[in-house]
């Protein structure tokens, strides 16, 4: 309400805004701060990309940042979100070691859009704990695709609705904007030092137009690959300690503590509520990770007012990974609730526990994951004198996910201790009595569950079309835009499973092996028993269970199903939205006053559907499930203002207030659920979700001191309803360990009122003496709901620094990134926080000639540790390092 009182007083007083700004006319100012200076405007290499974001930014009318390529197929980064982290109020999650999602703002990545040349383009994750979301990956996007990324921080009624941190405009190359014929290739080598492995990498970009640019073509690929190892601490969930107290091995109640007597049990009975890890281990982690990127561009100009082009994009991408977690099981109630036999607790936290005779375990997952995603869009555009049309439409699919997983689960009883006293700066530490983690044949498997066979394939599709009108006018108004856009989504998962059962085997049967020396490089704390522990080969399992041998009587392999349990069947679901919205936006200039004025009409159908457990039934066939569907109808209209004002030549004051929305993430609006049976925890989605619905309100000051400079401070403040956060709650469900129906503590996406994200960004970019120049930035967001509760990847402060070198033929530049801790989510009831985290890349360029050159690049050169952890940095939940990576590239460019 208050931006539209806002917005109806801009409106009533527009004529007297535009006539009291300063009165300068172009004739009265210099085009530019280096035309001013007398300077040779005509720069090239990373200085031209830097001049470009700055004009880019400058120029605009809204509040907008930029990264712009320095030249065809060379972008600042080897990934698109890496080289976000340049622009202030941007940082990127890399859990895997690589730059996947990114928030603006302080906001939750699934709070902001993406879109390639202003449109959706369908994607899907690979990771088997995912669900279909709002997140793009952009590991996914090629960057020698990219012309140039804008961040509009505030909205425009001419740009998609859906976002509430920012918007980020991916703009691809076209063949009319490019020389008539241009030729970019790249070829290069990329090693990790972790994983100790290196591959090719290569890219190709043709284009082509004839003399008059009325037509031209072009094409491109690239292939990039990139085996990766994590490697890592984890711990699942947590326990208290009075789970030890009065339980025996077969988890029932006891009027014994089993091993824990003495001081133990003194210890025990004084500390009933520490918490200690339900699990903890080792994790080893491949991955090897190939993308193929295809795509081309045509345009048709038979008149100078008519421009006619189609773009096609296609990713194919493969994910296929095996990850080995070895570890301690002390909150396992079967085989080790009555083991304990000592503990040491500080401060509420169970910092050391020893056991006699309890559960260790292998959990081997070889996973089949990939993605492919294809993409077509049409354009049609009149640009006439006193009127522009643009009609567009297009159409986006992408599959993917865990296509398969084949899961083996080895147990081992032996005499233990876990120690996180050391944490965080030693994360945690497991001994064994005997030299159990080398030793294959000490694990063996359970033939009552051996493990599980798993497929969770997804979909996501988008068709969209748009028509916008555009009338220009001279005057204080420049133009009138109107515009209609229909979008229909689509969005789905599968999952299904089956038991694998009668398997009796070890571990060494699986072509085992040591894992290499440099294991656990980096962590502190660790034994010789954790860095020297063994590994299967997956390519082994695989063979083995496919092929059939253990199953019972010499039948055939089972088959996955969708009603092998109950976390399988709820887990199929699909949501569908339609989407029609209508806007019109002013567009003005009086002197050194300029912006815009609009708002943008949306409405939304939603339905989402899957499998709903019929009540007082114990959910454990396909009989007690029924396919449900829940709709939902809303409708919103957004107003947005943006106004910039000339304070003086170089001085340009921005103010912006915009109602903005986000919807749910896909899998929140579900009726999906998964249950951890051993902890009695679990999870799911409430198809009831509203919208995320805010106020924002953005202010700036932008100095350009100098040719190519810049010095800018940013003030924003956005006031969230409806945001949607997780609750835990009990839940009544069957329990297919135990066989009966039992309470779980389940954790649900809920509207949970209101929240608040406020803060500041500074950000200073100059070019200095001897060719070397700086971009520095920070920003500080302080952001939560009105419980009190944190927001999701919202990180207090956020800081980077980019020196750059750039003389002759040399180019040198690089780059540091931090992030204060951040808040990810619920996970097993706990609060799940990810430490400060910090990262450093390099690169180097030799111009050998004008059209060829030779760059060399160090990413992640301190090999940053992510440490995710539960409630307090006490509690690790899994501390991982991925490996420093090494690019050398030869690109040409004709």
């Amino acid at each position: 309400m208050r931006i539209r009182a806002l917005l109806v007083g801009t409106a009533s007083a527009f004529a007297l805004l535009t006539g009291a700004a300063h009165a300068q006319t172009a004739d009265d100012a210099p085009a530019t701060a280096e035309a001013q200076e007398g300077e040779d405007i005509v720069v090239t290499g990373y200085r031209a990309s830097l001049a470009a974001a700055i004009e880019n930014k400058r120029n605009a009318n809204s509040i907008i940042d930029s990264v712009s390529a320095e030249d065809v197929g060379k972008f600042p980064n080897t990934n698109v979100a890496e080289a976000l982290t340049l622009v202030p109020g941007v940082t990127v999650d890399r859990q895997f070691g690589q730059g996947e999602k990114v928030s603006i703002l302080g906001t939750d990545p699934a709070l902001n859009r993406t879109l390639l040349n202003g449109q959706t383009v369908a994607s899907a994750d690979w990771f088997i704990l995912d669900s279909p979301g709002r997140t793009f990956n952009y590991a996914l996007l090629a960057p020698q695709l990219v012309s140039r990324v804008d961040v509009y921080k505030s909205a425009e009624a001419r740009i998609d609705e859906g976002s509430i941190g920012g918007t980020v405009n991916v703009i691809t190359r076209k063949p009319l904007d490019l020389k008539p014929f241009t030729v970019a290739g790249t070829l290069g080598y990329l090693y990790n030092d972790r994983s100790e492995k290196g591959d090719v990498q290569g890219s190709a970009l043709v284009s082509w137009r004839n003399e008059a640019g009325t037509i031209g073509l072009l094409a491109s690929f690239q292939r990039a690959k990139d085996r990766l190892r994590r490697d890592g601490l984890e711990a699942y969930g947590t326990i208290t300690a009075d789970f030890w107290n009065g339980q025996n091995d077969a988890g029932t109640s006891s009027i014994t503590t089993g091993n824990c007597t003495g001081t133990c049990a003194t210890t025990l009975a004084a500390n009933p509520d520490a918490v200690f890890p339900n699990a903890f281990g080792t994790s080893y982690f491949e991955q090897g990770r190939e993308r193929l990127t295809y795509s081309a561009a045509a345009q048709w100009k038979p008149v100078p007012e008519l421009t006619v082009g189609v773009d096609y994009l296609r990713i194919d991408a493969t994910y296929d990974n095996l990850n080995q977690s070895m570890y301690a099981f002390p909150g396992n109630t079967w085989n080790s609730a009555g083991a304990l036999n000592g503990l040491q607790v500080q401060d509420g936290i169970v910092t050391q526990a020893s056991f006699t005779n309890a559960l260790s375990v292998l959990d081997a997952q070889y996973r089949v994951a990939e993605m492919h995603s294809e993409t077509w869009h049409g354009q049609i555009g009149w640009e006439g004198v006193n009127w522009n049309l643009n009609v567009e439409g297009g159409m986006s699919d992408a599959d993917g996910g865990t296509k398969k997983q084949v899961f083996l689960e080895f147990l081992n009883w032996a005499n233990y201790t876990v120690d996180i006293s050391g944490a965080p700066g030693s994360p945690g530490t497991i001994s064994y009595s005997t030299n159990v983690l080398g030793n294959p044949a000490a694990f063996a498997t359970d033939p009552g569950w051996s493990g599980n066979l798993v497929e969770k394939p997804t979909t996501d599709k988008e068709r969209y079309g748009q028509a916008d009108l555009k009338f220009k006018f001279d005057g204080s108004l420049k133009s009138l835009q109107l515009g209609y856009k229909y979008r229909r989504h689509e969005t789905g998962q599968r999952y299904a499973g089956v038991t694998v059962a009668g398997v009796n085997a070890a571990a060494s049967l699986f072509d085992t092996s040591q894992v290499s020396d440099n294991y656990l490089r980096g962590f502190n704390g660790v034994n010789d028993q954790m860095t020297g522990r063994f590994k299967i080969n997956g390519e082994s399992m695989v063979d083995y269970v496919q092929g059939g041998s253990w199953v019972p009587g010499g039948g055939a392999v089972p088959t996955p199903s969708q009603f092998a349990a109950a976390e399988f069947t709820a887990g199929n679901w699909d949501v569908t939205e339609d989407i029609h919205a209508a806007y019109a936006q002013i567009d003005f200039e009086q002197g050194a006053l300029h912006g815009n004025i609009g708002a943008r009409y949306v409405h939304t159908a939603s339905e989402s559907a899957g499998y709903v457990c019929i009540p007082g039934t114990t959910c454990s066939t396909q009989a007690n499930w029924t396919w449900e569907s829940t709709s939902k109808t809303y409708e919103k209209v957004l107003p947005t203002i943006n106004i910039a004002i000339g304070l003086k030549q170089d001085l340009i004051f921005r103010f912006a207030a915009t109602q903005v929305i986000s919807r749910p993430n896909y899998a929140d609006m579900t009726n999906y659920f998964w249950l951890s049976d051993q902890i009695l925890t679990g999870g799911g989605g409430n198809p009831d979700l509203d919208p995320y619905e805010s106020d924002n309100f953005n202010a700036s000051l932008e100095w350009y001191f100098a040719p190519r400079a810049i010095l800018a401070a940013e003030l924003f403040y956005k006031n969230v309803t409806n945001y949607i956060l997780q609750r835990t709650g009990v839940e009544s469900h069957f329990n297919t360990s135990l066989g009966i129906v039992t309470n779980y503590d389940i954790s649900r996406p809920f509207n949970a009122g209101s929240a608040q994200v406020k803060g500041f960004a500074i950000a200073y970019q100059q070019n200095l003496p001897y060719g070397f120049g700086l971009l520095a930035n920070y920003t500080y967001s302080d952001g939560k709901a009105d419980s009190g509760a944190d927001l999701p990847f919202n990180s207090r402060h956020q800081a980077s620094l980019s020196p750059f070198f750039e003389a002759g033929p040399v180019s040198i530049r690089g780059t540091y990134t931090w992030r204060s801790k951040y808040f990810t989510g619920i996970d097993r009831g706990d609060q799940m926080y990810v430490r400060d985290t910090a990262n450093v890349d390099v690169s180097a360029t030799y111009n050998i000639t004008q059209n060829i050159g030779l760059t060399i690049s160090g990413m992640n050169l301190t090999d940053s540790e992510y440490y995710a952890y539960a409630n307090t940095p006490r509690l690790p939940r899994g501390v991982y390092r991925t490996g420093r990576r090494a690019l050398a590239s030869v690109n040409v460019n004709f």
